[in-house]
């Protein structure tokens, strides 16, 4: 289930943006533009729908966010009884056709074994990809 839209934040680039939960997980993004299909859809419905999360395995007791300075990099740190880290989201600014969402893990103490998980789903979340691998 997603998160109540007050415990978002967002991350953009001026092409399309990330709305990104307390939870470190992106839950909706049409990319590479705001007019584009939609990757990730679970703010829409559930995780089934699409979904990147990047923070720590387990039980988290404490987490923070702030922007950096005056810009759209968000830094949420994530505390554990093991220790600490810092994940940081931000979409550059360029010139380019596309666009990137770039997520960086920092640790700031201890030791903290990160869980990663990316769903993409297509077509607002109603379709799967279906991978295939060739050559060898």
């Amino acid at each position: 289930m997603p998160a109540s839209i007050a415990d978002y934040a967002l991350a953009g680039d001026g092409k399309t943006c990330a709305p990104i939960a307390r939870t470190g997980s992106v839950d909706f993004l049409c990319w590479p533009r705001f007019d584009s299909g939609v990757c990730f859809a679970a703010l829409l419905g559930d995780d089934s729908h699409g979904h990147w999360r990047l923070a720590p395995e387990g039980f988290v007791t404490g987490t923070t966010r702030r922007y950096r300075g005056d810009t759209l990099a968000l830094e949420t740190e994530f505390t554990t009884e093991h220790g600490a880290v810092r994940v940081i989201d931000f979409m550059p600014r360029d010139d380019l056709p596309g666009s990137a969402l770039i997520r960086i893990v920092e640790g700031i103490g201890g030791t903290v074994r990160m869980d990663g998980t990316i769903r993409l789903r297509f077509d607002d979340g109603d379709m799967p990809p279906w991978p295939q691998q060739r050559g060898a």
